[in-house]
């Protein structure tokens, strides 16, 4: 485990116990659980080996994401994710037909 003994161990513990004390502790290790379980979900959610069922969409998206790379689907999620992406990425579309007509 990274070339930790078990003393290095026990220091890095108390160092954390010293600093944020016996309440938070549980509460930053659930944290932590939890962002863990998300990279995971993220990971299973684009990896291309997946079903479409691993994926929790239906058929049809699944095809349709089957053969995307790896970027346009972290840009898809983003897109559904991430609040003004969207508007941001109409707004985008729209100046670059403008500039289209312009040349």
């Amino acid at each position: 485990m990274f070339g930790l003994g078990p003393w290095e161990l026990v220091i890095i513990g108390v160092i954390l116990f010293v600093l944020f004390g016996a309440k938070r502790i549980p509460e930053i290790g659930k944290g932590l659980g939890g962002a863990v379980r998300e990279f995971r979900g993220v990971k299973r959610e684009l990896s291309p080996d997946a079903g479409p069922g691993d994926r929790g969409a239906g058929d049809a998206e699944g095809k349709e994401e089957k053969g995307k790379g790896l970027e346009s689907r972290v840009a898809g999620k983003v897109l559904d994710q991430v609040p003004g992406v969207k508007r941001a990425m109409s707004v985008k579309k729209k100046v670059d037909k403008v500039w289209k007509v312009v040349d």
